[in-house]
């Protein structure tokens, strides 16, 4: 596509921008342009370049740094409190290890840009149609179950889009790279676009390729293996072969899983082996196990790593400076985890040394009330889960602030994300709950249990959903997901859960049953151990009814809701 072919007017607007200028040459802008005076266009073109804002609030600017697989050095670090502090901004780190700062004025955004781009670090292609930062396991090369140091792939990876004018901006949509060649991560990276997970075949250690997740979807088996020095080329091929042949029509079917439902994996990998010109290898063995992490791990060399667990990924000034201080004076390496995590690694022994704000390590929250399409200011909001709980069973929980998924809720232990509503009375705020994901195998993405819990009362709730995890006798919830949760129908665990509640019982799930998600074999199962419980004649051919009539009897908020915290971006749910 070129500045001169006639633009076709089925693509999405995106498309027509790109058509008309691709983003790499509006750069050539950049200097002249006026923040306080942005159009539509400008908007577009500018996240390219790793910033971003909203015609609805167009004086509110975010800058995005790319940290490729999440290493920073300490002078990287300072530096950047150093600009923070100078423009007084506020800093979160993202869900693929990166940098954001928010709250930049419009007349700051040019100093603030090149002293972001004069680091070492860049902003470029960390938002827009690019491939975003390439993150990997925290533990990369250094960690007890690492075989393959993934860190030179990925900076070879990075090379060949960054600043490339063919692919600056210019793809059908974006795209998610994560690859890690540890047996056992930190977090699970089946939610990216593209997954480059450690595998083996022929005794030899490679990577089995993933293809089509996002944050609700788990990536599918590519049925490809390849070895170390194989993944820079097949990259290639891949963005090579997404540039030309991904959907560039309906915003919403561009991302690489919907050229998957369009052509198949087959379509598109005949698409990359045309760029890739080598056959491939079928996958090898998957070489995936669940671990759980301690705040101290022990590393193959002896040294230790210490988990610093952030205020659910908000930082400030002196902690970056003291994060930065620590590892200078120390010898220590800084990681960004994509839990949202700092890691330290090289310690000489156990050392603690500051305390962690939160007990947030197994906690994933997207940016909240910082995002325009957040209906929740979600790091405040964490009070209302039972943080201590879910630390002391390492429960992974995602909390995202609207549909987008950011926090990745379909792809955690228990997943929820923000609502606003007026359903349950006055009470504005709440969650949707899901539940079902088997994240680490990459198997499933969790399933909505319940469309809304007022936040008020969604502490209780996922205290009973943990209280019944302990009584199964399961030691990981991701075991009591497999073998307890995921053999009844979403339905049939919210009416267990909201009998339980009403009846204010902690009965276990009644695994001698043979229910099979059956809908009348899991109706005569309610019937039997909550007799007493009315709502339930109200089931026929569905526990819908009964699950809206009973939500709404425990949780309607008579009067005015003494919790509830006015927010501009308010979305209504019904």
């Amino acid at each position: 596509m070129t500045q001169n072919d006639e633009i076709d007017t089925h693509l999405n607007k995106r498309e027509k921008y790109k058509a008309r200028l691709r983003p790499y040459d509006y750069f050539k802008e950049f200097e002249s342009l006026d923040f306080e005076s942005l159009g539509e266009g400008d908007r577009f073109y500018l996240q390219d370049f790793g910033i971003f804002s909203v015609d609805f609030l167009e004086d509110e600017f975010t800058i995005r740094l790319r940290v490729p697989s999440g290493r920073i050095s300490a002078e990287q670090f300072s530096y950047i409190a150093d600009v923070i502090e100078e423009y007084d901004l506020t800093v979160v780190l993202t869900a693929r290890g990166g940098i954001q700062l928010h709250d930049l004025e419009a007349d700051d955004i040019h100093d603030i840009w090149k002293k972001l781009n004069s680091c070492g670090l860049t902003t470029w292609q960390s938002f827009g149609d690019n491939i975003r930062n390439i993150v990997s396991d925290v533990y990369d090369g250094v960690g007890k179950y690492a075989e393959i140091e993934t860190y030179s792939i990925v900076q070879e990876m990075q090379s060949f889009i960054l600043e490339n004018p063919r692919y600056v901006g210019m793809l059908p949509r974006r795209v998610s790279v994560g690859i890690s060649g540890n047996s056992a991560n930190v977090t699970s990276l089946f939610a990216n676009d593209v997954y480059f997970a450690l595998a083996k075949k022929d005794n030899t250690f490679g990577f089995n390729v993933y293809m089509g997740g996002k944050n609700t979807d788990v990536a599918q088996d590519a049925d490809i293996f390849l070895k170390k020095d194989e993944v820079v080329d097949f990259f290639k091929a891949l963005v090579e072969a997404f540039y030309l042949h991904g959907s560039r029509f309906m915003r919403s079917r561009t991302r690489i899983i919907n050229t998957i439902e369009d052509i198949g994996m087959d379509g598109l990998k005949t698409h990359i082996q045309r760029e890739y010109k080598k056959e491939f290898q079928s996958a090898g063995k998957l070489q995936v196990e669940k671990i759980k992490f301690s705040n101290h791990e022990v590393l193959k060399d002896g040294s230790f790593a210490f988990c610093y667990q952030t205020d659910f990924a908000r930082l400030d000034i002196d902690e970056i400076k003291k994060i930065s201080k620590f590892a200078l004076d120390n010898d220590v390496e800084i990681r960004i985890g994509v839990d949202h995590n700092i890691y330290l690694l090289g310690l000489k022994d156990k050392t603690i040394p500051f305390e962690s704000p939160k007990e947030s390590a197994t906690v994933v929250a997207c940016a909240g009330n910082l995002c325009p399409y957040s209906s929740w200011s979600i790091k405040d909001e964490t009070s209302y889960i039972p943080l201590s709980k879910i630390s002391e069973h390492s429960i992974e929980v995602g909390f995202s602030g609207c549909s987008k998924g950011c926090g990745r809720h379909c792809h955690s232990d228990i997943g929820l994300i923000g609502l606003k509503t007026n359903n349950f009375g006055d009470t504005e705020g709440g969650a949707r709950v899901f539940l079902g994901a088997l994240h680490t195998s990459g198997t499933s993405v969790g399933k909505t249990v319940f469309p809304m819990v007022p936040y008020i009362y969604l502490n209780d709730t996922l205290l009973l959903i943990i209280k019944l995890f302990e009584q199964s006798g399961y030691k990981d919830f991701e075991e009591f997901t497999s073998n307890v949760l995921n053999r009844f129908s979403s339905e049939f665990l919210a009416l267990w859960f909201l009998a339980n509640l009403s009846t204010k019982q902690t009965l276990d799930l009644p695994l001698e049953e043979n229910i099979n998600l059956d809908f009348e074999k899991e109706k005569e199962v309610l019937l039997k151990f909550f007799s007493e419980v009315d709502f339930l004649d109200s089931m026929e051919e569905s526990f819908f009814e009964s699950i809206d009539a009973l939500s709404k009897k425990l949780w309607s908020v008579e009067g005015k809701d003494p919790h509830y915290v006015p927010s501009i971006n308010r979305t209504t749910y019904r």
